[in-house]
């Protein structure tokens, strides 16, 4: 696909995004050059799907050179770090947003193993191959209302390398049967890399800060986060809001001046069917147990739920931070946590991040990644969109949206070569563009032009092959 003159919801996006720049520092407002390369990249991301300067020179029939549009994106100034909060205080107020559900959880972005330029890369396990790779790992945080979802916070996770320096030798020491006291102590983390639960907590302090109008009615995130430091800090950021997470089954807790892991316990308390409903629609049933048990870890008194879908083996455990919750109402709320999921999954595979992302260095990250959430953001102002949210109707996916805007600025190219003063040199154009971007690569399945052997008997070795079939095998 081809990009001609920006959709018209993209210009509205932009400009309307520049506004509100405008009226939060006068400071920070775009530049008439500054807006047309926001289009021109948000229209890039549509048609190309991709964050890639060189793609989007061939797909803008050569309106921008990449050498123009990669001195853009590092040299303009160009407020980054205002955009997204812009962006997300925008939407809250198009949409009428009160109250919602902070959702937090990360996602890694594998990169090519000989990358040394690319921000916060880091060697990671490959959950498929059980091998494994390099790559980068974003810590986000979605907000979820009863209309949209939305991200609205992100920071880039790095491993702390002399932690992990230690942690290699450690494990190589314990291997060798090293006693503990002759091995070197654990090294205190480096301010520079904080952990995950450091990060949401940061994230969950913005929002509060930047979105204050916004009424946060409960945090849900994943097991990583299910320690009593993380609980008790986010949910003391939103006065004491519900936090709903997950434990191991090997926690302790306390039953009766007894000690036992939470597996045990809900071994003992035989589960019940509940009917469960997924994300405010489908019915579906599930084992349920649950008891308010003194943790162990957490040193108080938590609501711990055993819970058990039908196509699923092995129990889940949930943790909530406030007990006066009833049962039902937590199990229906964590299901809100798939929603990221989703969000991850369009994301990678629709919105450019996934694919040919390569810009060096922390800016070259953070701004490509501001970019594909700004699509993200931008699509929410597609008038066929916006009008299934105001009708209470389903949205459309992010995939079919996206395909039918490839086949619309199609048509805009179509347009723009009809309408030209000089449409045959604008055609010249266009068949250009299509030449260097669908150039046609060479297969591999035909043998055609390659050397290949004679396939056929051996006459040197025709009397060995007759006496091996002339003399009978051995009894």
């Amino acid at each position: 696909m081809l990009i001609g003159t920006p959709l018209p919801f993209v210009e509205e996006y932009i400009e309307e995004l520049n506004r509100a720049l405008k009226e939060y520092d006068k400071g920070a407002g775009l530049t008439t050059i500054q807006r047309g390369w926001l289009k021109f990249c948000i229209m890039g991301i549509i048609v190309s799907n991709s964050i890639n300067w060189a793609r989007f020179e061939k797909v803008g029939m050569k309106g921008y050179s990449k050498a123009a549009l990669s001195w853009m994106f590092r040299k303009a100034t160009i407020k980054w770090e205002k955009l997204l909060y812009i962006s997300v205080k925008m939407i809250i107020k198009k949409y009428g947003i009160k109250e919602g559900v902070l959702v937090a959880d990360d996602s890694d972005r594998v990169r090519s193993k000989s990358t040394k330029r690319i921000y916060g890369v880091y060697k990671q396990k490959d959950k498929t191959s059980q091998g494994y790779v390099m790559g980068q790992t974003i810590v986000l945080l979605l907000l979820v209302s009863e209309k949209i979802t939305i991200p609205v916070g992100f920071i880039f996770y790095r491993p702390d390398p002399v932690l992990r320096e230690w942690e290699k030798k450690e494990k190589e020491l314990i291997k060798k049967s090293v006693a503990k006291v002759l091995r070197p102590s654990k090294p205190k983390r480096q301010a520079d890399y904080p952990t995950k639960q450091e990060i949401v907590i940061k994230l969950l302090k913005e929002f509060n800060k930047n979105h204050s109008e916004i009424k946060v009615k409960l945090i849900v995130a994943d097991a990583l986060y299910g320690t009593d430091d993380f609980i008790e800090e986010a949910s003391k950021e939103f006065n004491k809001v519900q936090v709903i997470s997950q434990i191991r089954s090997n926690q302790i807790v306390e039953f009766r001046n007894k000690e036992l892991n939470v597996e045990q316990y809900f071994n003992i308390n035989l589960a019940i069917v509940k009917s469960i409903r997924v994300r405010g629609a489908n019915q579906i049933d599930a084992l349920v147990s649950s008891a308010r048990l003194y943790l162990k870890a957490h040193k108080k008194k938590r609501f711990i739920i055993a819970i058990k879908y039908q196509a699923e083996e092995n129990y889940r455990y949930l943790v909530a931070s406030d007990m006066s919750w009833r049962t039902i109402d937590i199990i229906e709320a964590y299901t809100l946590r798939w929603l990221v999921e989703v969000f991850f999954e369009d994301w990678k595979m629709y919105e450019g991040w996934g694919q040919l992302t390569k810009q060096p260095d922390y800016d070259g990250s953070s701004r490509g990644l501001i970019l594909s959430l700004l699509l993200d953001h931008c699509l929410f102002f597609h008038p066929s969109q916006l009008a299934r949210f105001e009708n209470n109707l389903p949205a459309f996916t992010v995939g079919s949206l996206l395909r039918k805007l490839q086949m619309d600025s199609l048509l805009s190219v179509i347009e723009d070569i009809v309408l030209d003063h000089n449409p045959i040199e604008k055609l010249n154009i266009l068949s250009q563009s299509i030449e260097s971007l669908f150039s046609l690569t060479l297969s591999k399945k035909h043998l055609v032009g390659k050397d290949i052997s004679n396939f056929h008997p051996s006459a040197s070795l025709a009397y060995r092959a007759n006496l091996a079939t002339s003399v009978p095998l051995a009894a």
